[in-house]
């Protein structure tokens, strides 16, 4: 009981010392296992490990098998976590050079750390192209922590983010399916039967994920399953999918559910979100158990069995030469410039998929005697580590190098995607400015993405948002929505990660009737509450823009019909007008553009 709290405890402490030192969780996880595990027995009376996850004698939490079965049910539920977050239309949108690096580039880790693991520790062709398809994975859990403290342009984070959300259930697919035709074929090669086999795994895999996530969405739209019961139906759905189609292909059930996540995740599901919370909450909580206790189950005759000169060979061939050549290779023919190119092969730090599912298969493979089998769990956990604590420590230092870091962040975040959001922000963008609209109404952002504007369906009380790289340039922050408390919240709260060059609200209603204007903080206009834009917007719904020669021609423009938005240069560069709007256009030379919403006015003078 002890050991079993211990391990929750420990686990959420270790994912808020990650959150705090704005690490990846993995790191502090592996290590406190790696510390109540295999190293414990260094300073321990009997030599004994403080946590021992295989039980033995009389110590131990899971008898026999049963630790190997709850890391595959584990795995199961991260597995089709991420799949649900595996969308067609992502696929589409990101470019070529995503695609050709989740492809092309996987082909080549595939085939490039196999050789080497082979030809370095002279391990059997089998056991070493399931080390290499283990490290394919790199996964937004590690990417996401690593990149989020880094304004980068926007391709560069892109491509990062991405690569790492598909790579990995297509990395664990590779995984599951080097590791049935190494079972399959019980070391005497690929036999007939091991095909047999292997075609039986996908094909008893990809038709109980697809059967299943249709009945499951089927039930969900007809309203079979009370809401509050969704969450735990779904859960229980996806580990009968995993049982059962092990039963009918012996470990096919990971196929099984990463089709099945996929499957719904591209569907038009209501509560799909609320699914995806829950699922991520509790892979927060298993991934916390797991990692732990696969780092505790290492044994020190692991840890030496690579410690030599053949492992820092096979990291450097991986990190240095590997990714490298998979990032140059799959961005042939794209706009990247060779900066950008040299800063993404850099960063590849592998994740938990990687470390899960190299446990699973390795001490599975050890109990059948496969030769060189022993090899596996070690070696991954030495490339997870090892990538992650480099990348980790490097990425900011490497990005500034190169020159992919923005000089200065000129992204905009607009929390509250109504329709004068929309038209501003419209603006904005065609005027080169990176713009996200926030808002947790589905209808409005709906309607943002229609318009070709980048938004997230999202609440802005919830602690995640800094996880979001697409916010990584987001210099100005605008609060504008109907609610002062919700206004007042974003810029009280988000300011100091978003709000780096300004923050601004909308003025209320009450300070509208009270004209008590105290705050240089209030956005475009002290005669405009939330209620009025939206008026003006309704009448007229349009952008113009006018040569403003002096700051006295302003007051022809005040027939509370138009709300005067920004200052802009000659050159395009575009000035919020706020309290301090008058300063900035006396301190410039020359003549400056007025940028206003609604009746439209032809001249200024």
């Amino acid at each position: 009981m002890v050991e079993l709290a211990g391990i929750v405890i420990l686990g959420i402490i270790a994912q808020w010392v990650a959150w705090r030192l704005k690490l990846p969780a993995i790191l502090p996880l592996i290590l406190i296992g790696l510390l109540v595990g295999p190293l414990s027995t260094l300073y321990t009376d009997d030599g004994s490990k403080l946590i021992e996850p295989i039980w033995n004698g009389e110590k131990g939490l899971f008898p026999g098998e049963t630790l190997y079965y709850f890391v595959s049910l584990a795995i199961s539920i991260i597995l089709f976590e991420g799949g649900l977050t595996l969308k067609k239309a992502e696929i589409a949108n990101v470019g070529p050079v995503i695609t050709k690096l989740i492809t092309l580039g996987s082909v080549i880790t595939f085939f490039g750390a196999g050789i080497a693991a082979h030809y370095i520790f002279e391990l059997s062709w089998q056991i070493s192209f399931l080390f290499a398809a283990l490290i394919i994975v790199t996964g937004p859990t590690v990417i996401t922590p690593i990149l989020r403290n880094i304004p980068l342009k926007k391709d560069v984070s892109a491509i990062l983010k991405w690569e790492g959300i598909l790579i990995d259930p297509i990395g664990a697919l590779v995984a599951v399916l080097v590791f049935e035709f190494i079972s399959v074929g019980e070391g005497s090669g690929y036999t007939q039967t091991a095909l047999i086999e292997f075609g039986k795994i996908v094909l008893f895999g990809t038709t109980f994920g697809f059967t299943f996530a249709h009945a499951l969405a089927f039930a969900i739209k007809k309203n079979m399953i009370p809401h509050y019961l969704l969450n735990v139906v779904s859960l229980s759905v996806v580990l009968l999918v995993f049982v059962e189609s092990d039963v009918f292909a012996h470990e096919s059930g990971l196929l099984a559910v990463v089709v099945m996540g996929m499957v719904l995740g591209n569907m038009n599901l209501p509560n799909l979100k609320e699914l995806l919370d829950f699922k991520e909450s509790l892979s927060v909580l298993l991934i916390s158990i797991l990692f732990i206790l696969l780092a505790a189950n290492i044994n020190l005759a692991d840890l030496e069995l690579v410690q030599n000169w053949k492992t820092a060979l096979l990291f450097g061939i991986v990190v240095f030469i590997i990714r490298p050549l998979g990032v140059l290779l799959s961005s042939q023919g794209s706009n990247l410039k060779w900066n950008e190119k040299l800063f993404i092969g850099w960063v590849g730090p592998r994740g938990i998929v990687a470390a899960g599912i190299a446990s699973l298969f390795g001490s599975k493979l050890l109990v059948k005697g496969e030769p060189g089998a022993e090899y596996i769990t070690p070696l991954v956990f030495v490339i997870v580590l090892g990538t992650v604590l480099l990348n980790a420590t490097t990425a900011r230092m490497v990005a500034k190098w190169v020159g992919v870091m923005l000089r200065v962040s000129k992204g905009i975040l607009i929390v509250g995607a109504s329709e004068p959001s929309r038209l501003i922000a419209k603006y904005l963008q065609n005027n080169g400015r990176h713009v996200v609209l926030l808002d947790n109404n589905t209808a409005h952002i709906a309607s943002a993405t229609q318009d070709g504007l980048e938004a997230l369906e999202t609440n802005v009380f919830t602690d995640t948002l800094q996880d979001n790289i697409e916010l990584n340039d987001v210099g100005f922050l605008f609060g504008f929505t109907g609610n002062n408390d919700i206004n007042n919240y974003v810029i009280n709260t988000l300011g100091k990660d978003f709000g780096e060059h300004g923050t601004y609200r909308l003025m209320s209603g009450q300070e509208l009737l009270q004209q008590t204007p105290n705050s240089e903080n209030h956005l475009f206009s002290t005669e405009f509450d939330f209620n009025k834009l939206v008026e003006v917007t309704h009448r007229f719904p349009e952008i113009h823009e006018t040569v403003l020669t002096d700051w006295e021609s302003l007051d022809k423009m005040k027939n509370g019909n138009r709300l005067p938005l920004f200052l802009k240069e000659p050159e395009g560069e575009l000035h919020v007008f706020d309290a301090k709007a008058e300063t900035v256009f006396k301190d410039f030379e020359g003549s400056m553009t007025l940028v206003y919403l609604g009746e439209v006015l032809s001249e200024i003078k």
